[in-house]
């Protein structure tokens, strides 16, 4: 009897990437003639990014800067939250945006339907933040995978433990 193989769907980030990419970030918006003599802040706690800028102007510019370098990075724009930016005092913008860690129902729901569809002999089941694979036939998985890098999911994604 043929053993079954098997591969995770997640969502994740690495946050010691993340922290990398606002160093850098952090670093281009301090020698920047456009920004001299302004004080913006970009910082992480947790899973949230804070942006504080003197106007929305700087703050498109600071997320321009932010998304190059968490690309050059290999972290996927897709995972990136925003919230709305907020005016504050003097003028000032602040916007916080949210790391997307783990699938929730929704997410998860989308996946397995776009699997079903594909009408392969693989189940797929949502456990936890996570989307289990399973199948008999490895090519059958391997088509799944092209299949869903190919879909363009309004989140990022990522495939582990292929066994």
């Amino acid at each position: 009897m043929a053993k079954e193989a098997s591969f995770d769907i997640v969502s994740e980030v690495d946050l010691q990437e993340v922290d990398n990419a606002l160093n850098q970030a952090n670093r281009e918006i301090s020698t920047r003639f456009d920004f001299k003599g302004a004080k913006i802040t970009l910082e992480r706690k947790d899973e949230q990014l804070h942006l504080d800028a003197p106007d929305d102007m700087k703050r498109r510019n600071v997320i321009d800067i932010l998304e190059g370098k968490l690309v050059k990075r290999g972290i996927n724009i897709k995972s990136l939250a925003y919230g709305t930016p907020e005016a504050s005092l003097g003028g000032r913008i602040k916007q916080d945006i949210t790391l997307q860690v783990g699938l929730d129902k929704e997410q998860s729901k989308k996946i397995t339907a776009a699997i079903k569809n594909l009408k392969l002999k693989c189940q797929a089941s949502i456990q936890g933040d996570a989307v289990r694979v399973t199948g008999k036939n490895k090519d059958d998985l391997q088509a799944v995978i092209a299949a869903l890098k190919a879909e363009d999911f309004d989140f990022a994604i990522q495939f582990t433990n292929y066994r």
